[in-house]
């Protein structure tokens, strides 16, 4: 430790850090002890209780105040000589540029979501400054060197991507429990407690509603005489039992499926109402609206039981009673938080009640929050570990050690004797979009196609641009940013909404589209084929972007709650995260970077050079918000086959 200390390239660096989360707390305490001297720090997240298990630094009094303000403060307390700079914002605000990259010797990243990364990764090539990536998932975690021309970047290779669920399988057909709790938080909670004049297809399932229509005519509003239990039951039958039977009623669809089976209360609570009503007087001594429960006013204590389906529906009458007699106010504004246990309680048993009915095994409360509040394991002593290897990587990097960088995984069992496993870093991708500037083509039908189909689609949603810009030739079509004139903001706006083939300047078959972000200075150009008929089920998007890959999704059981610890937002929709195999090659075998490419995308080549089989599983990370998001950097990206060095 003297000897770093003493380390010019240490102490002369100066350092950014993005992410002040699991890993980030262990990062900016590492850094300090090892003899950097000066360190920024950004984080736009400020502190939860959830946050306190792991994320030392922070203390009960520090709830709802900035991680990257309370992080540095509490360094300073034991390391006051140094300078820590804190920026409360997020990465990419326009203030985070390229000029304020380059002041920088090294970046250390300990982000929660892969969009961020890719910004990150983006100005750091712009800025020709080295990066050094970081995630953890558990016991699983990874350090990974990119520098501009030597290694890869971090978009060479294929990252997570969402996965999404076609709406007629959340309404209509669900297969896994995922399914269920998806229509539960995303569709049933958002009409019953959110905005009841949005979209919501929970109504009439049937080709034709107008036969239906006074069934489903106002059917979530509560009558002004109704009392809340008979507007719960009411609900339950609808959506449990009139919605099931109305879905029956389409044979077709159940031809080669499972039918599930109509719930209505009749048939499911018992006649002696004695003990279906709950006590909400148990909730009076709490003045927390979050903290009101059904369990507590049913007497359910343990949230890792799974309720029986009367219990389920006791739940979900006794919630929404809770909900209209404690919190009315804020019906009509609420949205699915994972830390609101009236919220969770209610999700929990409308998706144990609905999987009841297609016949998917149900799920206790701690289970089903896993999966709805999208909580992953967050394991202290992993971001310490990965904390350690970060800045090791972050001493090579400033002392020009290129021959020995090392991307190190890992492990949650050891593999030969190994825990951690250092790989050597691959060279850049010749076929990377974003460090090789390799064009893309876009398969899209032009004449049904509009161009905001394509801006937040592809633009925004697959190439991870904030502010682009789209240019035909010499033709401006679509540009963003706050100088922009009122008149070429009108413009922009109607081109929107025009299909591609009648813009200004038409985009049709076989022209050449070029796509910048300016604040990454990031730019590509993409190849436009124009193609008539996509798989709804394969293709929802309509469009198909190619030379944008993806890593290969595997198939596991959805109906696992990830873990208990760091949690993202909740306001999103359902996705799959995979991390994939790390294959070991004995010592002297070197293999090409196309070889390694193709043992990835052929299970039959991915097998150890000596020909034994990796025998290291591929793991499945599911919820159902869209992608999986891990806290404090804690998604992991193994999707690489490497050699073990």
């Amino acid at each position: 430790m003297a000897s770093l200390q003493r380390s010019p390239a240490v102490k002369g660096s100066k350092v950014l850090m993005v992410g002040a989360g699991g890993i980030g707390c262990e990062l900016l305490k590492t850094l300090a002890l090892s003899g950097f001297e000066d360190i920024h720090i950004i984080d736009m997240d400020t502190i939860e209780v959830s946050n306190l298990n792991r994320q030392f630094l922070f203390r009960q009094s520090h709830v709802g105040q900035s991680k990257a303000k309370v992080a540095r403060d509490a360094v300073l307390k034991f390391r006051p000589h140094i300078s820590i700079s804190s920026y409360h914002a997020n990465v990419k605000d326009p203030d985070f540029n390229i000029d304020f990259y380059k002041q920088f010797n090294v970046v250390l990243n300990g982000l929660d979501n892969l969009d961020a990364r890719r910004h990150v990764n983006r100005l750091c090539l712009a800025a020709d400054v080295p990066l050094v990536e970081s995630g953890t998932t558990g016991f699983l975690g990874q350090v990974t060197v990119h520098v501009k021309g030597k290694t890869e970047c971090y978009e060479c290779q294929p990252k997570p991507t969402p996965k999404t669920y076609p709406v007629c399988t959340i309404t209509s057909t669900p297969s896994k429990f995922v399914h269920c709790i998806v229509w539960a938080k995303d569709l049933l909670f958002a009409k019953l407690f959110g905005d009841k004049n949005q979209d919501n297809d929970l109504n009439v399932r049937s080709s034709d509603a107008a036969s239906s229509s006074h069934q489903a005519e106002d059917v979530f509003e509560r009558q002004n005489d109704e009392g809340t239990e008979e507007y719960a039951k009411r609900i339950y039958d609808h959506v449990f039992g009139y919605n099931i039977e109305i879905a029956l009623s389409n044979e077709e669809t159940w031809k080669n499926r499972n039918k599930p089976k109509p719930l209505y209360s009749r048939d499911v609570f018992p006649e002696e109402p004695s003990q279906q009503n709950g006590n909400i007087d148990k909730n009076c001594a709490t003045e927390d609206p979050l903290s009101v429960s059904a369990m507590t006013s049913l007497g359910l204590k343990n949230p890792q039981d799974i309720w029986s389906l009367l219990e389920n529906s006791r739940i979900f009458v006794e919630a929404i009673k809770l909900f209209f007699g404690k919190r009315e106010k804020e019906i009509g504004n609420l949205s699915f938080d994972k830390d609101d246990q009236l919220a969770v309680e209610f999700v929990t048993a409308a998706a144990n009640i609905r999987a009841a009915s297609f016949g998917i095994p149900l799920h206790s409360l701690f289970e089903a929050k896993g999966i709805a509040g999208n909580i992953v394991h967050a394991v202290a002593t992993t971001n310490a570990v990965i904390a350690g290897l970060i800045v090791i990587e972050a001493i090579k990097v400033l002392q020009g050690d290129a021959n020995n960088y090392r991307m190190t995984y890992c492990l949650e069992h050891p593999s030969r004797k190994l825990l951690l496993m250092p790989v050597e870093p691959f060279e850049p991708n010749k076929s990377c979009y974003v460090c090789s500037e390799t064009p893309l083509s876009l398969e899209v039908n032009t004449h049904r196609t509009k161009l905001r189909d394509v801006v937040e689609k592809v633009v925004k949603a697959k190439l991870g641009m904030n502010f682009p810009v789209i240019i035909l030739g010499q033709a401006l079509l679509y540009e963003v940013g706050d100088d922009l004139d009122k008149h070429m903001t009108t413009i922009y706006a109607a081109n929107l909404e025009k299909v591609l083939s009648e813009l200004p300047s038409p985009i049709t078959g076989g022209t050449v589209l070029k796509v910048e972000d300016l604040q990454q200075e990031f730019s590509c150009n993409i190849n436009i084929k124009h193609r008539e008929e996509f798989d709804e089920e394969k293709e929802p998007d309509g469009m198909l972007l190619l030379g944008w890959t993806q890593t290969p999704r595997v198939e596991k059981d959805d109906n696992k709650a990830v873990g208990n610890g760091g949690s993202s937002t909740s306001n999103a929709s359902p996705a799959m995260l995979e991390d994939g195999d790390i294959e070991i090659v004995p010592a002297g075998k070197k293999r090409k970077l196309g070889e390694i490419s193709k043992a990835a995308s052929n299970p039959e080549l991915s097998d150890v050079a000596d020909g034994t089989k990796n025998d290291q599983k591929r793991e499945v990370l599911d919820d159902d918000d869209g992608v999986v998001v891990m806290l404090d950097g804690e998604n992991l990206d193994i999707n690489k086959k490497k050699k073990l060095l």
